[in-house]
């Protein structure tokens, strides 16, 4: 076996969270009397935390102060909103399903906010994962290597055996950083063009072509 443990980034790797997000970003922005953002915008937004996803999604001049009454809005809205649209990506349950059985350990870490990342997991993926970790106050997010390695300690895998799965140019970052190898795939928010200008090489277009690297 290759590798012993699987840590999986959450939105565009396997959940399909981007309309979801996208309603609740515009439904606070017109709370707010800021013009909406299309899909594709927020596409590019996402991948930094939800912090980060408001400071561009915001109307132009916007304060620090605005921001943060925007974002404390906006998680109590999303808390309630965030399985509206959300679907996991077919086959991805199939395939963490079969790592279990292959006796790899399987984790997410995630820059969305960990209330989300528990619920959402509890409601998809209920006993596919050994653990699990959001953004935290006091806490690095990715692409700060500090989740992952926390995770890796409570799963109790040195870095060497684990590769971490993600979608975007923060992924790889986050990799990188904590040393890891990395798998990144093309069905979420960048694609593989992108993902290659950043430096990833390993990239796969169907979940059932991550097994390959585990047996």
């Amino acid at each position: 076996m290759r590798y012993r443990a699987a840590i999986f980034d959450m939105d565009g790797t396997i959940l399909n969270t981007l309309e979801d997000l996208a309603d609740s970003t515009n439904h606070i922005l017109r709370e707010y009397g800021m013009p909406a953002r299309s899909l594709e915008e927020i596409r590019r937004f996402v991948g930094n935390g939800i912090r980060r996803l408001l400071e561009q999604a915001v109307a132009e001049g916007s304060t620090p102060e605005t921001v943060n009454r925007v974002m404390e809005s906006f998680v109590v809205y999303y808390r309630e909103h965030c399985t509206v649209k959300t679907r996991p990506y077919e086959g991805i349950a199939e395939t963490i399903r079969e790592l279990r059985r292959l006796g790899v350990k399987t984790a997410v870490v995630s820059n969305k906010v960990d209330v989300a990342v528990q619920a959402l997991i509890a409601q998809y993926f209920p006993g596919l994962f050994d653990a699990a970790a959001g953004e935290k106050a006091g806490i690095a997010r990715k692409p700060a290597p500090d989740s992952v390695m926390a995770v890796l300690e409570e799963l109790g895998i040195p870095r060497e055996d684990a590769v971490y799965i993600g979608d975007s140019e923060v992924d790889y970052l986050t990799s990188q950083n904590a040393e890891m190898d990395a798998i990144m795939v093309d069905w979420g928010f960048r694609g593989e063009a992108f993902l290659r200008e950043c430096g990833a090489t390993n990239i796969v277009r169907r979940p059932e072509e991550l097994i390959a690297y585990f047996t």
